[in-house]
C-alpha cells in the first residue's frame, strides 16, 4: 500500500505537468503525422529538396499546433495576445526547426545517406525528438505564461513598503 500512496502523491504533485505533457504530446503526434505526410509528399513525391520539404511541412504544422496548444494544452495560461504569442511561438519553432534539420543535413550531406529510410530516421525520428523537447520547454517558458497573481490591497501595500 505504501507504493500506491507514494505514486498517488507523486501524481498529485506533478498532475498539471503530466496533463500538459500529455496534451502537448497528442498535438505533437498529430503535427508529426502531418509533417511526415507533407514532407514525404514534397520530397519523395514531388522531388522537392529534403531540407525545403521538411521546412515547409514544419511551418504548416507549427501554425496548426500553436492554435491547438493555445486553446487546449495551455488554455489556463495568461492570454497575452495573438500579436505577441504567435510570432514568438513561430520564432521558437524556427529554433526547433533548426534542431530538427541538423540530423537531416548531417545524414544527407555529411554521411551521404540519400534513402527514404535515412531521411525519415534523421528528420522524422531523431530531429523531431530533440526539437520536441526544445519546443515544450521553450513554449512553456516564454509563450504561454503563468497568470499574474491577483494583487490584493495587502500585496500592493507590501510592494510599496
Amino acid at each position: 500500500m505504501a507504493a500506491a500512496d507514494y505514486l498517488r502523491r507523486l501524481y498529485t504533485t506533478f498532475q498539471a505537468l503530466i496533463h500538459e505533457i500529455a496534451k502537448f504530446g497528442l498535438i505533437g503526434a498529430i503535427a508529426y503525422v502531418f509533417t511526415v505526410v507533407v514532407s514525404n509528399s514534397l520530397h519523395l513525391g514531388a522531388g522537392v529538396g529534403p531540407l525545403t520539404s521538411l521546412g515547409v511541412a514544419m511551418i504548416l504544422a507549427a501554425t496548426l499546433s500553436y492554435f491547438a496548444n493555445r486553446h487546449w494544452t495551455w488554455r489556463h495560461k495568461e492570454r497575452t495576445g495573438l500579436q505577441r504569442e504567435l510570432p514568438l511561438f513561430l520564432a521558437l519553432s524556427v529554433v526547433g526547426f533548426a534542431i530538427t534539420e541538423i540530423p537531416v543535413a548531417f545524414s544527407e550531406y555529411v554521411m551521404h545517406q540519400h534513402s527514404a529510410l535515412a531521411y525519415n530516421i534523421s528528420g522524422n525520428l531523431i530531429g523531431t525528438g530533440f526539437g520536441t523537447i526544445w519546443r515544450f520547454w521553450s513554449f512553456k517558458r516564454w509563450v504561454f505564461l503563468e497568470p499574474e497573481p491577483q494583487r490584493t490591497d495587502d500585496a500592493a501595500h507590501e510592494a510599496l513598503v
